[in-house]
């Protein structure tokens, strides 16, 4: 057997035990979730350097202050989001884009924005590999302004830490929409809230400890100093 096979078998075990390991002692359990994140390479969405690290119990660095969210972390909050095969998602801080593939994997209509330009290049080449059939867009832009072009989405994910959600996401958020972030705390910790839209407004449910980067776009302004 080639070096070549044996790694990619290895991925492809290290991959089970995320999922029986990781993710289904945690509470995910739903199906078309637990298949995306089991067949999904998410080795190929890191540096080279860094695959080894790929299904860590861990967020793995993709580049100053970013990082592919801890598998668990991530399940927990797509799960949270009740996504719906057929529906159109929208991603933000979507470094490489491992989160997206996860839904559109799941079926979903996927569009993803990421701000850092040497991300989008390596998480499109991820993408091509990845997901041949049902690929997620990946866009160059900032995601604190998401994405209007493909507005309503049923689900809204942030792949990352906030401080101050911009008014610009609830109106791109369907009715009957569902959006899922992390509110930072201090250093990594932060919790996660889920948000809902109905008749016309968006209602916020803190849900589960989770840690996660702050993402840069999604930082409060800084205060004026005198």
């Amino acid at each position: 057997m080639t070096l070549a096979a044996t790694m990619v078998q290895d991925f492809e075990a290290a991959r089970r035990m995320m999922v029986l390991g990781q993710l289904e002692p945690n509470t995910v359990n739903d199906p078309l979730l637990l298949r995306a994140m089991g067949e999904v390479p998410r080795e190929r969405f890191l540096p080279a350097a860094l695959a080894a690290r790929a299904y860590a119990d861990e967020s793995t660095p993709l580049a100053p202050g970013r990082a592919l969210l801890q598998p668990m972390v991530l399940g927990r909050l797509v799960q949270a989001l009740l996504p719906q095969p057929g529906e159109r998602a929208l991603v933000l801080g979507a470094g490489t884009g491992y989160g997206a593939a996860v839904l559109a994997a799941m079926g979903l209509v996927v569009t993803a924005v990421e701000e850092e330009a040497a991300l989008v290049e390596a998480g499109r080449a991820a993408l091509d590999f990845a997901l041949p059939a049902n690929r997620p867009e990946l866009h160059a832009a900032n995601p604190a302004q998401g994405w209007p072009a493909g507005a309503p989405y049923r689900v809204i994910l942030v792949e990352g830490a906030v401080e101050t959600v911009p008014e610009a996401l609830w109106t791109q958020l369907g009715e009957g929409g569902r959006a899922a972030l992390v509110r930072a705390g201090k250093g990594m910790k932060g919790r996660a809230s889920l948000f809902r839209r109905a008749g016309g407004t968006v209602s916020e449910v803190p849900s589960f400890d989770a840690a996660a980067p702050l993402l840069p776009a999604f930082a409060a302004p800084a205060g004026f100093r005198f």
